[in-house]
């Protein structure tokens, strides 16, 4: 358990002494500076230089949090975040009063010198790790395999913590709330596998959806507020019907998250302009040349044909712009459409159509047939992607007519159509996913997955168990994008250490099919920022409250050197333990969190 009163100031000069000794010693907050980064430096070098000492792992720590060290020290990060790190460990020595500093604040400050020191916290998942063997040749290799044996058994029993859609128990379980949902409803077996019943029966009030399942007292004000507010909100029957009668177990944590708004959520969005700047994250508006297009890379454009979707997904990027479920009227007008397909023949540097929106698979048949056509008429587009969340909202949508209209347009040498979907977690996947998936990989459609790394789906091996489960069922993991800083979603954020940390110790443990997807950062205005590649950000600050500030640089950085960079405030790691830990979660399983930038 974290024990949250030794975050302080008085436990933090008590286990780093040698820093306030320093801090005392100095007379200005500049001198500290540079006696800090120094101490950084002379401990990276000491380190190196006295390897035999030292543990590889540490002797990399040590380099790691130095580097860190002078980043946040320098001038030039402290003049970005507008806060010293510096002047608050003065001030600190010096016993002058910083009610501002929160405990995930001294945090921060106690692992960064622990880990320059070569200590710090590592050993959560030393179960895991391989130890070198002394063995040579076959007898080596006959060793490591038992190690591999012993390793793939932990990781199997970590997998099982969150439950598949695909478990027979799940499967039952499903099978009872469908009955109960088509009762509720009035309606039959054949009704609820036709797509249009299932538009025409979108459920948008809280006492129809707990007619179905059951509902917190909060969830069920949740829903009531956002109606009274006018917000966008919707569930398919189908997707009500992966919820639990038993939400206390919190298998399906992650789904009634995907649509069902805290009210932290709900009082920013009532209290904003939908016009407003701050809800466009993206800055959409600011990359859009012409009315449903968006374009940020060479190569590729996003076209928006269709301004709704079957249910709203509480994070959506484009909040500001879905007025409500199946809003009527969402179809962007014949005249709009094509000026913005003319608008793409002419930039024959475009060579790929992602058509979005709205969920542009809610169409009718003819629809999506007709806007296909429109992008494959034009000779220069080489793949259509489609990027559609049909597969677990309304999975009896992927009919046989709708695959053949998309595989009319594939053309093998010529062009691609791939379908880009956004499959949030394992419990979500259930027989009918499969169905709708096979229908489409028959026909030569590939699939692809981005998932959105939410609170909710961020446990251990909570995210390599779906990746697992998709490459089995024919979907291939695509990206893993970190929540984006939207402020109405802060209870969605997860740090990105965390993202860090679940790429390189968890991820990594699968067979890479199952793990081929890229950890990324969306900037604002400019596109995507590979977390992979500490070149790409610079950690810059940690704020009073706890929360890291990055600097994101511009994926074209080292092709124009006038660019702009993008100034981001994360989640602060304590705060978020201590949400793992509030469900149940043991934080010692994280403990390496703290050394990822």
């Amino acid at each position: 358990m974290l024990d949250i009163a030794m975050f302080n100031p008085e436990y933090l000069q008590a286990e780093i002494p040698e820093i306030f000794t320093i801090a005392k010693q100095t007379r200005s907050v500049d001198e500290l500076r540079h006696r800090l980064s120094q101490l950084a430096h002379q401990m990276e070098f000491d380190t190196a230089d006295a390897y035999e000492a030292y543990s590889e792992g540490s002797i990399i720590r040590v380099r790691d949090c130095a580097r860190v060290l002078y980043r946040i020290l320098s001038r030039r990060s402290v003049d970005k975040a507008q806060f010293s790190v510096a002047q608050a460990i003065h001030d600190l020595a010096w016993n002058r009063s910083r009610p501002d500093l929160r405990p995930a604040f001294y945090a921060e400050l106690l692992y960064l010198f622990r880990g320059l020191q070569g200590r710090g916290s590592g050993r959560a998942l030393d179960d895991l790790h391989l130890i070198p063997s002394r063995y040579k040749k076959r007898q080596a290799a006959r060793h490591r395999s038992k190690q591999l044996d012993k390793l793939d058994d932990e990781v199997r029993l970590r997998l099982r913590k969150s439950v598949s859609g695909l478990d027979p128990q799940a499967i039952e379980r499903r099978e009872k709330r469908r009955r109960r949902i088509l009762a509720a409803l009035n309606a039959s077996q054949k009704n609820w596998y036709d797509w249009r019943w299932q538009v025409e029966n979108i459920m948008r009030a809280a006492a129809g959806v707990a007619a179905c399942t059951v509902l917190s007292d909060t969830e069920r004000r949740a829903m009531e507020a956002v109606k009274s507010h006018g917000l966008p909100f919707g569930i398919t029957p189908y997707y009500l019907s992966l919820m639990d009668d038993t939400p206390e177990t919190g298998r399906d944590r992650a789904i009634r998250a995907q649509v069902i708004p805290p009210f932290s959520y709900i009082d920013q969005m009532a209290t904003q302009d939908r016009n407003s700047a701050c809800l466009d994250f993206m800055r959409e508006a600011d990359t859009s040349p012409i009315d449903l297009i968006t374009r940020r890379y060479p190569a590729i454009c996003i076209f928006k044909p269709f301004n709704t979707c079957p249910q709203i997904c509480v994070y959506c990027q484009r909040n500001w712009e879905i007025e409500d479920a199946m809003q009527p009227g969402a179809m962007a007008t014949v005249e709009n459409m094509d000026a913005a397909l003319d608008w793409i023949k002419q930039h024959p540097a475009i060579h790929e159509v992602l058509i979005t929106g709205g969920d542009p698979l809610a169409m009718a048949d003819e629809d999506v047939d007709r806007i296909l056509q429109g992008v494959a008429r034009i000779p220069t587009v080489e793949r259509i992607r489609i990027g559609t969340r049909i597969l677990v909202t309304m999975p009896m949508r992927i009919t046989d007519q709708l695959a053949d209209i998309l595989v009319k347009y594939r053309a093998p040498g010529q062009r691609q159509v791939a379908v880009v979907t956004h499959v949030q977690h394992p419990y979500e996947i259930g027989p009918d996913t499969v169905e709708a998936v096979n229908k489409l990989r028959a026909r030569g459609i590939s699939i692809y997955n981005q998932l959105v790394y939410t609170f909710f789906v961020s446990r251990r091996f909570e995210a390599a168990h779906l990746r697992k489960l998709l490459a089995l069922i024919g979907v291939d993991p695509y990206y893993t994008f970190n929540t984006k800083g939207k402020g109405e979603t802060v209870e969605y954020r997860v740090p990105i250490a965390r993202l860090l940390q679940e790429q390189k110790e968890e991820a990594r443990l699968l067979p890479g099919l199952a793990r081929t997807d890229e950890a990324v950062y969306n900037v604002p205005g400019l596109g995507k920022n590979y977390l992979r590649a500490r070149q790409h950000r610079d950690l810059i600050s940690i704020l009073p409250d706890g929360s890291r500030l990055y600097e994101f640089h511009p994926w074209e950085k080292n092709i124009s050197r006038m660019v702009t960079t993008h100034i981001s405030e994360d989640i602060p790691i304590l705060d978020y333990l201590q949400r793992l830990e509030a469900i149940g979660e043991d934080a010692s399983d994280y403990e390496t969190i703290w050394y990822y930038f």
